[in-house]
């Protein structure tokens, strides 16, 4: 990917538009990150909105903000905002379907182990790993973290709340990150290297997400299920 010519946007965009090198090697991924960069602000809400529920993009937010901080550093605070008011939204989306689905769905997922493991962690510190959870860099299971928060029943305000603040925190480190070495990371992301990976990555990201989706789904709409034979039995 490589920088192209000054452009223009209503909202908040880099003032130069987003082009990349001419290779078809993941060029759906290379396009969708070119049309998100055009997007300005509005990036960063849509990736994060489908980074936080149920396609896992790794690294896609954190790298859009640095591209588009690093090219127009003066919107910082509006990137920032954008990219955690689209992950709170993801999240929201996430916990609409694990919440019904609750314990009973979320066992059909995981093994008795890693269950009760997560069990026994969301009880005593739920918010501290959910804070953990958005800090930290793939492949921490962020989206499990939440689904199991969701799962336990824990109050849909405090998550979103949580949420927010800690993902305004990564970011507007991130974002503080590009002011200093923005350059030097646009540069690695430009390398032909560097694309092979990421594509590679996300592509099997994204498969395990249509995975995880279809299970989720599944286990909510057993759990739905389950109540209304319990109700007409009743």
């Amino acid at each position: 990917m490589t920088l192209g010519p000054p452009g223009s946007r209503v909202w908040p965009a880099s003032p130069r538009p987003f082009t990349c090198t001419r290779t078809e090697v993941h060029a759906f991924f290379r396009q969708m990150f070119v049309y998100l960069i055009h997007l300005g602000a509005l990036g960063p809400l849509l990736l994060g909105i489908l980074d936080s529920s149920f396609l896992f993009l790794p690294f896609g937010n954190d790298f859009l903000l640095v591209i588009l901080t690093s090219r127009d550093r003066e919107h910082l605070p509006l990137y920032v905002l954008t990219a955690s008011v689209g992950s709170t939204i993801g999240v929201l989306l996430l916990d609409l379907v694990c919440r019904k689905g609750g314990q009973e769905g979320l066992k059909r997922m995981l093994s008795r182990k890693r269950f009760e493991y997560l069990k026994a962690k969301m009880a005593k510190h739920a918010a501290l790993v959910l804070v953990v959870a958005c800090l930290a860099p793939p492949p921490f299971p962020f989206t499990l973290v939440v689904a199991a928060a969701s799962a336990f029943q824990y109050a849909r305000r405090r998550l979103l709340t949580v949420i927010f603040f800690s993902r305004a925190v990564r970011f507007t480190l991130l974002g503080l990150l590009a002011l200093w070495l923005g350059r030097h990371i646009i540069r690695i992301i430009n390398s032909e290297e560097f694309t092979w990976y990421m594509g590679g990555f996300i592509l099997l990201c994204a498969a395990g997400s249509a995975v995880q989706v279809f299970r989720w789904i599944n286990a909510a709409a057993r759990c739905l299920l389950s109540d209304r034979d319990l109700i007409t039995s009743g």
